[in-house]
């Protein structure tokens, strides 16, 4: 018996994107990331609250291009942007990155839209790789490498090793990674 027309287009979208666990994952990872720099940077605060700041608003950037498609004021919670196209554009997501980190020499708070970009940005270099690919400037753009769905883990693998490679080279100076996981194991 055939699958209803509507589980077929389900499956088509959920293969088409990276996971909602592997976004949250990486997520997490750019979190690290915009901590270190904050921190490095300047903007940390008392009690390091705005490296925190960063930290959490970097896990809700990760997620931000997909939950910014959804009409949350309506009661059926449709999208009100197609997939994939002005939430996920590209260039949009690199100037805030941008101008929040030359931001962030006036003003600490600048942090937090730091952090939040940088989770978008973690969330295009996920969604990359997949056939639909990333709107990073006119067009889609894809690296046609996989099914999201089904490689998740390199995905996630990769944005940790990024965060591992910005934190060793932002707070531990003359610290070899690899010496350092010799003597942690």
């Amino acid at each position: 018996m055939a699958a209803p027309a509507f589980h077929r287009a389900a499956r088509r979208r959920a293969t088409s994107m990276a996971s909602s666990k592997a976004h949250h994952a990486t997520g997490w990872a750019a979190g690290v990331i915009s901590a270190a720099l904050a921190t490095r940077y300047g903007s940390h605060g008392p009690l390091h609250v705005w490296a925190w700041l960063a930290f959490v608003a970097s896990i809700l950037g990760a997620t931000a291009p997909d939950w910014l498609e959804v009409a949350w004021w309506s009661r059926r919670k449709r999208l009100w942007i197609t997939h994939r196209t002005a939430t996920h554009w590209g260039i949009g997501w690199l100037a805030a990155l941008f101008f929040s980190w030359h931001a962030m020499a006036h003003h600490p708070a600048a942090a937090v839209a730091f952090g939040f970009a940088c989770g978008g940005v973690m969330h295009l270099l996920a969604d990359w790789p997949n056939p639909l690919g990333v709107p990073w400037l006119i067009g889609r753009h894809s690296l046609n490498l996989w099914n999201s769905g089904h490689c998740d883990l390199i995905v996630v693998a990769a944005s940790w090793a990024g965060a591992w490679f910005v934190v060793s080279r932002v707070w531990m100076h003359g610290v070899a990674p690899i010496a350092l996981l010799r003597q942690l194991l």
